[in-house]
């Protein structure tokens, strides 16, 4: 960010300010980078993360993926917590952080690989696992056949039939 402009804002008056909040939240909530963020992101992905409360990067794992925020996982608290998709670095920060020393397995200049491609063997009958249906909802079911090329799920009453490529298969936490 420009520092020139972050000096001058202390200057700013309290509607001047409120207006810049403004703007700034129509920014982050543009579909457009939130689709960006979330193309990057998958269930069990490392990644760092804005923390509101201390203003510094934190490690933690994503637990779940929403229309408008992420689910993560962070050593440090005891449960899974909601986080806009702003918050997520999806890129290695250009400098060192306060958060201590990076994990030796996780290289930063890298983003986690994709999961691998689901096929007909990773899934059995009785199985709990989610997908996105076409119109960006998650959905979550229960396998109760599989078939050569998709499985029939119960979601909530209703069947669906989904590839497999499609599934992922649910983590509970």
């Amino acid at each position: 960010m420009r520092i020139k402009l972050i000096e001058e804002l202390p200057m700013a008056t309290s509607a001047e300010l409120y207006q810049l909040s403004w703007v700034i939240e129509q920014l982050l909530a543009d579909p457009r980078r939130i689709v960006q963020v979330r193309a990057q992101l998958h269930t069990g992905q490392r990644v760092q993360y804005l923390n509101w409360e201390d203003g510094k990067l934190r490690w933690a794992r994503v637990v779940g993926i929403h229309k408008d925020h992420v689910l993560l996982l962070d050593a440090a608290f005891d449960k899974p917590f909601k986080v806009h998709y702003a918050a997520i670095l999806t890129e290695a920060s250009a400098g060192p952080t306060d958060t201590g020393p990076t994990p030796a397995n996780i290289e930063p200049n890298r983003p986690s690989p994709p999961p691998e491609i689901a096929g007909r063997a990773d899934f059995r009958v009785g199985n709990r696992v989610t997908f996105i249906d076409k119109n960006l909802q998650h959905r979550v079911g229960l396998i109760v056949r599989v078939n050569q090329h998709t499985a029939t799920l119960d979601c909530d009453g209703q069947k669906w039939r989904v590839a497999f490529e499609l599934l992922r298969h649910l983590v509970d936490v």
